[in-house]
């Protein structure tokens, strides 16, 4: 990885996947290893909802505790986001078939949309950890419309269970400091949707 991540101003948001929320605290702690310093904001429902993954405050704690700064869970906190100039990029991880598709429509109701919409008013760009059962199904035309979105790059995805959940994709969380480090550079990773072959 090169230095580029170091001293890098990243908005970390997360929404309502919350199985996968233990990935994305994990690449959080890696960005912050790398030197990167990340700005934490939750959605509503992210922030509020407790589940078989942890509790609303274990949750919005570890958030804290990985980045050192409180968490941004309203509209009106994330709306200085882009005025202030406060990240040099977006990440939004996971990003949920409704957060993408209120991207997709420019709808502003969360302070994860709030800060998207924000920090995009500077031309700056995001990028999008999907996590989604119908990613292949109903909300394909979302992600349609972003992939063709200026300034909008995605964390490579994969079919995670293309047998019982044949419309869903992941993407590989792993890869997100290097999504990161492309989409810094204008660059799109490929392929954006893959599957390990079974032999």
């Amino acid at each position: 990885m090169s230095d580029i991540l170091k001293g890098l101003r990243i908005g970390y948001a997360m929404t309502g996947s919350f199985c996968t929320f233990q990935r994305s605290f994990e690449q959080a702690e890696i960005l912050i290893e790398y030197g990167a310093e990340l700005l934490p904001i939750m959605s509503k429902h992210a922030a509020s909802t407790s589940t078989r993954f942890g509790t609303a405050e274990e949750n919005l704690e570890k958030l804290r505790s990985i980045t050192g700064k409180d968490v941004i869970t309203t509209v009106s906190a994330a709306e200085p986001i882009g005025p202030k100039e406060l990240t040099d990029i977006m990440v939004v991880a996971p990003c949920t078939s409704n957060t993408a598709a209120k991207l997709a429509a420019s709808i502003t109701d969360t302070a994860v949309t709030m800060a998207v919409k924000s920090h995009l008013r500077r031309g700056k760009p995001v990028v999008l950890t999907i996590a989604s059962n119908d990613s292949l199904m109903g909300s394909a035309k979302n992600l349609g419309e972003l992939f063709n979105r200026k300034n909008y790059f995605f964390v490579p995805m994969v079919q995670d269970d293309w047998i019982n959940k044949p419309a869903s994709l992941v993407a590989e969380f792993s890869m997100l400091p290097q999504a990161i480090e492309a989409a810094m550079n204008g660059i799109q990773l490929r392929p954006i949707i893959y599957h390990e072959y079974r032999k």
